[in-house]
């Protein structure tokens, strides 16, 4: 399989995952313009599934003397499977949310606050898995983009009032969704070998851990996704008919773009982390909120019509999002 040896090629990998994990979501903006974000889901699902095997048995599988994806699938065991698969059912029911998040409150509102959460707490909670780095730096870092999250919510708190019961729901759901999130990652390598370039017996090469990951995600899709088409935060219930009924070939494939471009993140995130450390690497990665947070304020313009004085709040929270990243970076080098 394909590893890394140096820490800048991680960190460049760690700044495509940020990109894809900051912009999948345009692709879900995308598809609810004609039909509900449930529906979207499925596509998702599979999306992701769809690129973790086609990684598994492209990068995955050549040259080396590490295991190829087959031999290093065939030989694990049952905890580190469970592992990886239940990092994926974690994962789907936060992403879930924070997707209906979105949904509700925007990729402007939902995402810094979300991931945000899940950077914080999944940075430390990494960092106890392997503690490696510069821990002042690290931390000054996970604290600066607290502050930025902060300055996100009072540049929120400038809109205009009208919906505003709903969109605070969209908070809250961000929050929790946000803490689940947080947790996922650390369950995932937990069933990964410790070193790369030498495979342990029991435990999943990065490859094959994407793939199990991907495998809980979808599965977990039939229960979480179920429930909130049965049970939608905002609206009426989703048949499942629908998916059928008014999807097309074009609204499928935006699902299915979405699911590839957040796991192209996942795998080269998941690879980085070997060099990175688990802690910076999924630090790094979930510096996604500033790339979403353009897309919700430049592209989707979701500030439009907020009152003066709030380009600023936002201008100073994408400040500190990048002096935040700096410092996790460093804190490795």
């Amino acid at each position: 399989m394909v590893i890394i040896e140096s820490y800048p090629l991680a960190v460049v990998m760690c700044f495509i995952t940020m990109l894809c994990w900051g912009s999948w979501a345009n692709t879900q903006k995308l598809a609810t313009k004609e039909w509900k974000f449930q529906l979207f889901y499925w596509d998702y699902s599979i999306g992701v599934l769809l690129l973790s095997l086609i990684m598994a048995f492209t990068m995955g599988s050549m040259g080396g003397s590490e295991r190829s994806f087959i031999a290093d699938i065939s030989q694990v065991t049952a905890t580190a499977f469970l592992f990886a698969f239940a990092g994926g059912i974690v994962f789907n029911l936060a992403n879930i949310l924070l997707v209906a998040a979105i949904d509700i409150a925007g990729l402007a509102v939902a995402f810094p606050i979300g991931i945000g959460i899940a950077l914080v707490e999944g940075v430390i909670i990494n960092y106890i898995l392997d503690p490696k780095g510069n821990p002042v730096l690290l931390f000054a870092g996970v604290l600066a983009i607290m502050i930025a999250i902060i300055i996100d919510a009072l540049a929120y708190k400038k809109l205009p009032t009208e919906g505003q019961k709903t969109i605070g729901k969209g908070i809250i759901i961000s929050i929790v969704a946000g803490i689940l999130m947080g947790l996922f990652y650390y369950l995932v390598q937990k069933g990964i070998v410790a070193d790369f370039a030498t495979p342990e017996a029991g435990k999943l090469g990065p490859y094959a851990a994407v793939v199990v990951f991907s495998l809980g995600l979808l599965a977990s899709s039939f229960l979480w996704n179920s429930i909130v088409m049965a049970k939608p935060f905002v609206g009426e219930p989703v048949p499942f008919s629908d998916y059928f009924k008014k999807g097309n070939p074009k609204l499928h494939l935006i699902g299915i773009l979405g699911g590839v471009i957040w796991c192209i993140g996942m795998s080269f995130n998941i690879i980085a982390s070997d060099r990175a450390t688990p802690a910076i690497s999924y630090g790094l990665g979930q510096g996604a909120t500033m790339i979403a947070a353009f897309w919700g304020v430049f592209i989707w313009k979701e500030f439009k019509t907020a009152p003066a004085g709030t380009n600023k709040l936002l201008a100073l929270m994408f400040v500190f999002y990048l002096v935040g990243l700096t410092l996790i970076i460093t804190a490795r080098s």
